[in-house]
């Protein structure tokens, strides 16, 4: 049996790029898998942690402002730059990238090699 691919990034040197997407889509079981999380019930979950978006037809989860982006995900610890719900994140995020490269982590390395400074993140001060 053939192996996944290795993957050719570290989230762990991201500063969460991918949790500033402003729609960060939840289904109905990623609701029931937050509520679960945080012993409430469904609809205290989905109105306390989504919102909706594209006219309603999707619901996203809710962002709170950033210091290093505009906004960042309600659950995006801004100071460690981590998840704090990783076990109960959607489905979106538990297969983010889709493949073994992450674009944004490519261009994030690039930038660093450029600047010589291995905690660089472009357009943060």
């Amino acid at each position: 049996m053939a192996s996944a691919p290795r993957k050719k990034y570290d989230c762990s040197k991201c500063p969460g790029y991918c949790c500033s997407y402003d729609w960060i889509e939840v289904s109905t079981r990623d609701i029931a898998r937050l509520a679960k999380h945080h012993g409430v019930s469904a609809a205290t979950a989905r109105e306390r942690f989504t919102k909706p978006a594209d006219s309603g037809k999707i619901r996203v989860l809710r962002h709170k402002k950033d210091h290093v982006y505009k906004t960042t995900c309600m659950f995006f610890d801004q100071d460690a730059r981590r998840c704090t719900i990783y076990a109960a994140r959607p489905w979106v995020c538990r297969t983010y990238p889709s493949g073994p490269r992450c674009g944004y982590f490519d261009f994030l390395t690039w930038e660093r090699e450029q600047q010589g400074d291995e905690e660089f993140i472009p357009g943060h001060p």
